[in-house]
């Protein structure tokens, strides 16, 4: 089958990070799948990897300053980056990010990617405390709000010896978006004749409904029974589901995240609160199930805060709260066309979700296994399985927001009339 890169041309910016030596093997697996590259090296990327052996690699010069009257003259920054199919920056830094965010136009790099018309792909990389930044996660907001793709990064040890997301994404997981991009770029003629970039909007007109987050399970006024969940996957798909097009309703359990843009959020504290919100934002085209809801609740909820005693902790008798999932999917009239559920397992994965599947009457499950040594809860990254009545998909590990994008891709594909 022929790649998605195959005649494509693929203008790389290189950023200044250790994790710039990844590139090279970016280059060289873009280039035998047919793709031509072109790239632009910063000062900061250049001290990391050379101009030669990124050259060697393309098979072109690699472009390095603004003011070059040879290089303007023949291609100049403007035509540079309206000649590609595709911008990828990799490492995009947290300087780069920042400059992207601004608007700011002070080199080559950032020139170009300001004069563009087309989607522009980045893979971050940076410390965990630089990634972690209020400044940082602003510049994210307004890079994606702006259309900006992003792959990565990952969670792992770094060059500086700290633990925590920040790593670059792997070349084959660069490719793998690079590769999504594509498929999914289209061009589009303004009124003003002036071509323009978008993504498809495979569901325009749609009305996607997403439950996100944990609930929280009141004991009394200051103590409750929760998880480990931080609602990052439930958030990343109904972003990802705003940006296929469609409306988009998360009623989202108590979480420490931005609310997605584009989407309209119903905040909820418990299941039973959760189950209301779902009920009343019906009827829906999709219904996402991605909150990990408490299983149970206590079942005399204390009006005052509960003292210690002489006799030892109070003894909790818990109930079942209602499954939201099940109760929506074997819905009479009104049960969305489509219906997905989450499972979430730290065993037996795959027959537990199976079980699950038959159990609840959904149309599919996204299985993952949460153990704590995965790192999914709280995580950047995630481990999927499609569980489908006669089917199986595994993808491998990808950041959360590709896994959203390729979920909704996915589930797109199956309302289509």
């Amino acid at each position: 089958m022929t790649s998605p890169v195959s005649g494509k041309r693929i203008l790389l910016i290189i950023g200044g990070g250790i994790a710039a030596y990844k590139v090279l093997e970016l280059i060289r697996r873009l280039r035998e799948r047919g793709a031509s590259v072109r790239a632009i090296l910063t000062k900061a990327g250049a001290e990391f990897v050379t101009p030669l052996s990124v050259s060697s690699l393309t098979g072109d010069k690699v472009l390095t300053d603004l003011f070059s009257l040879t290089d303007e003259a023949e291609m100049g920054h403007i035509e540079m980056s309206r000649d590609a199919d595709l911008l990828v920056v990799a490492p995009s830094t947290a300087d780069l990010m920042a400059k992207m965010a601004g608007g700011l136009a002070g080199d080559l790099a950032s020139t170009t990617l300001l004069a563009t018309d087309k989607r522009v792909l980045v893979a971050p990389a940076m410390n965990v405390r630089m990634w972690e930044h209020p400044a940082t996660k602003r510049n994210i907001r307004q890079l994606k709000d702006d259309g900006i793709l992003f792959v990565g990064p990952t969670d792992g040890v770094m060059a500086c010896g700290e633990f925590g997301p920040g790593r670059m994404a792997e070349p084959m997981e660069i490719l793998a978006a690079i590769e999504d991009a594509l498929r999914e770029t289209v061009l589009l003629a303004s009124p003003a004749g002036v071509g323009a970039l978008a993504a498809p909007q495979p569901l325009a007109g749609r009305h996607v409904l997403v439950t996100s987050g944990p609930t929280h399970e009141p004991i009394d006024p200051v103590r409750y029974i929760a998880n480990r969940a931080s609602g990052k996957q439930g958030h990343a798909i109904a972003a990802a589901a705003a940006a296929a097009g469609a409306r988009v309703t998360l009623v989202s359990g108590p979480v420490t995240i931005a609310d997605p843009a584009g989407t309209t959020v119903v905040r909820v504290e418990n299941a039973r609160q959760m189950k209301a919100a779902v009920e009343a934002a019906l009827p829906a085209d999709i219904a996402i199930f991605a909150a990990a809801v408490a299983d149970w609740r206590v079942a005399n909820e204390g009006v005052e805060k509960l003292k210690k005693g002489k006799n030892g902790p109070p003894a909790l008798a818990l109930v079942e709260n209602p499954d939201i999932l099940a109760t929506i999917a074997q819905r009479g009239e009104g049960r969305p066309p489509l219906v997905v559920g989450f499972a979430a397992e730290t065993e037996k994965v795959i027959e537990h979700a199976r079980a699950k599947l038959a159990r609840k009457r959904c149309d599919l499950i996204v299985a993952n296994d949460v153990s704590p040594a995965n790192g999914v809860f709280g995580g950047d990254s995630n481990t999927v399985h499609l569980v489908g009545p006669d089917t199986l998909e595994t993808w491998p590990k990808l950041p959360k927001d590709e896994v959203a994008r390729r979920l909704v891709a996915a589930l797109a594909a199956r309302v289509r009339p």
